[in-house]
């Protein structure tokens, strides 16, 4: 997985953080109509994130995510002859119908090949593996891209698909063996319906919906924002994508060290308050170097946050529906983009286009307050069930 990821990412990197400077140039729309292309690979991916759970907990993972990477190569060879909106749509909606799956599998594979205690550690280590081949593939790709965009996606195409082949010829399944007792016996609808009940897990995946909606800005409509007002071309934006991988590379064991010994919601709700700092903070850049300090900003959240959601959403699942919960918390990615793409694009084509920070700003910092307060029950809940236990128990 460590190995796979780095290949996989070198080759995406090199175009995903230019997708949408790559379509609203291509189609020469208002970029309302562009991010409507976000909401159709959300949505679908929203309803492949249901699907897959089921099958990730009764089949297995491993060859979901290899259909998954296969699916995604096919679809990023196919993006570079891509003309028109009807295409770019039907693209994304199978972009979206693939993208979950490995994540779902990916997730649920981590979990059960690592003890939970040292979850943290093994979470920090395949995204230092992600980031290494993103501090590469954009600033990379950034130059291939000024040149031809068609010669990226086809590197892209390759990447994911080679990582496709590695899971299918040298991975094992990873699938727990239940007794009877502990097989999962609900029809699909009836699993998601135990999970909703679970109060708890569903108030952290709504907050953290809101903490990432607030993030998505900074990787789908910085880059547009950057180059359409202030000339910041391709290049160089890569560079700024370049400079979250590298943070995160050298960064991330030393921040994961001191966020694991702290209680996770707080972190979470740290996290999500740099990310809300790092949005707001792009409506103050004005060339290269303001872009830079906002990704910095945002990339220190990213570490705080997301290893640690992954561990605690990870933990509080059941062994036998691992998948399905997992499926809830990736879903939270889809629906967060969905959202604020769109609306981060009718904010600047209506009121102009620096209110897109100002309202991920606000969204980030109500995630925040939201995993704040979500922490502190959690805390008096634990103190009283440790008050009510006889001392001898503790």
């Amino acid at each position: 997985m460590f190995w796979g990821m780095l290949m996989s990412t070198l080759g995406a990197s090199m175009i995903w953080p230019f997708l949408m400077i790559y379509i609203s140039e291509r189609l020469q729309r208002p970029l309302g109509q562009v991010t409507i292309l976000i909401t159709i690979n959300s949505f679908v991916g929203l309803l492949a994130s249901f699907l897959v759970g089921p099958i990730a907990d009764r089949l297995g993972r491993k060859w979901i995510m290899v259909i998954s990477l296969l699916g995604n190569g096919i679809t990023y060879l196919a993006m570079g002859q891509a003309q028109t909106l009807g295409h770019f749509a039907i693209l994304m909606s199978i972009r979206g119908l693939f993208n979950p799956m490995y994540r779902i599998g990916g997730d649920a594979m981590l979990a059960d090949l690592i003890p939970p205690q040292r979850r943290p550690d093994a979470y920090s280590l395949v995204r230092m593996s992600n980031n290494i081949g993103v501090a590469i593939g954009p600033a990379i790709g950034g130059f291939l891209a000024a040149t031809s965009y068609e010669i990226t996606f086809l590197i892209a195409a390759i990447g994911i698909s080679g990582y496709g082949l590695m899971l299918a010829f040298l991975a094992h399944e990873t699938l727990p063996q239940f007794t009877e007792k502990q097989a999962v016996r609900e029809t699909t609808w009836q699993a998601y319906i135990r999970i909703l009940r679970d109060v708890h897990f569903v108030h952290f995946v709504t907050l953290f919906i809101l903490a990432q909606m607030s993030a998505s800005l900074i990787w789908i409509l910085m880059g547009v924002y950057a180059k359409s007002q202030y000339n910041v071309p391709e290049n160089q934006f890569g560079l700024i994508a370049t400079t979250n991988a590298v943070m995160v590379v050298f960064l991330q064991f030393a921040v994961t060290l001191r966020t694991k010994q702290h209680p996770p919601l707080r972190m979470m709700a740290l996290g999500a308050l740099f990310y809300a700092l790092g949005v707001g903070s792009v409506s103050l850049a004005h060339g290269f170097w303001g872009f830079w300090i906002s990704m910095v900003i945002y990339t220190a959240g990213e570490m705080i946050l997301i290893p640690t959601a992954s561990t605690y959403a990870a933990n509080l699942a059941p062994p036998e529906m691992r998948g399905r919960y997992m499926s809830l918390y990736s879903l939270s990615r889809n629906i967060a983009s969905g959202i604020s793409s769109p609306l981060g694009g009718y904010l600047s084509d209506w009121l102009g286009p620096v209110s897109t920070w100002y309202g991920g700003m606000v969204v980030g910092l109500v995630g925040a307050g939201g995993l704040w307060l979500l922490s502190r029950r959690e805390q008096t809940a634990l103190s009283d069930q440790t008050s009510m236990c006889p001392s001898e128990d503790y």
